[in-house]
């Protein structure tokens, strides 16, 4: 199943970038089912095959668990999928140049066009809004709804102390902004170093924004990326 295939691309791509560690996961929702969602067991990205998929319903529970262990962190996907009916594809990552940002009062902007639909908002989930007291990770439904109204509408949400969700309106554009959001991170700590303690950072305003947006799906970059890893994994195959 040539989805299956991209999948594991994707998986394998973010923890390239080191967007996502050995906790980061990635779904697709299903293209014959829109109310089944698929992503992998629990299991270290670089490890994933197409055999570790797993399909489930919005209430974030296995169709069929065929013996495997989910993803803990399955109801981030579920309850994001049943409230964004657009969105196609969701990765949680644990992006290292994301994290300040999450526990400090420096927000996220877009510094340069590829990382322009930051521009649209990344808001910051608080877990302790939803429930004191927990390890940080999204473990039930309600907590993954609190996390889905923080997203609300936008591209991305920051999550406090952990990382961040990013969901597209297809593999590609999840896993290219996923790129970008690290990428435009690490660029605005950058230019923060260099203004100078009297100096200005000049970011994208709302018209650039809205036309960057507009033309990008990533498609370049997901084809270049893709066709590397599927080098890669074929030269894994014969070795």
């Amino acid at each position: 199943m040539p989805l299956l295939q991209d999948l594991v691309i994707a998986y394998r791509i973010l923890a390239d970038h080191g967007i996502i560690d050995a906790y980061g996961h990635i779904s697709v929702r299903s293209p014959t089912n829109p109310e089944r969602f698929l992503m992998a067991r629990s299991i270290a990205p670089e490890l994933v095959t197409e055999a570790d998929m797993m399909e489930f319903g919005m209430d974030s529970e296995p169709i069929d668990a065929k013996g495997f262990t989910p993803v803990t962190e399955r109801y981030i996907h579920g309850e994001i999928y049943k409230s964004r009916p657009e969105v196609m594809a969701v990765v949680h990552n644990h992006s290292p140049s994301v994290i300040p940002f999450c526990c400090t009062h420096t927000s996220l902007k877009p510094i340069f066009h590829m990382s322009a639909f930051i521009g649209q908002g990344v808001p910051n989930w608080e877990i302790r809004d939803a429930r004191e007291g927990t390890d940080m990770l999204v473990r039930d439904a309600h907590l993954g709804d609190s996390l889905a109204k923080k997203l609300g509408r936008h591209p991305a949400a920051l999550m406090r102390g952990h990382g961040a969700v990013v969901v597209g309106e297809s593999l590609a554009v999840a896993v290219g902004r996923s790129v970008y959001l690290e990428q435009n991170a690490r660029l605005q700590f950058q230019a923060e170093m260099l203004k100078g303690p009297d100096g200005a950072i000049t970011f994208l305003d709302d018209k650039e924004v809205a036309a960057n947006v507009a033309w990008q799906e990533y498609g370049r970059f997901w084809n270049l990326v893709r066709t590397k890893m599927l080098k890669r994994l074929e030269t894994e195959k014969l070795t």
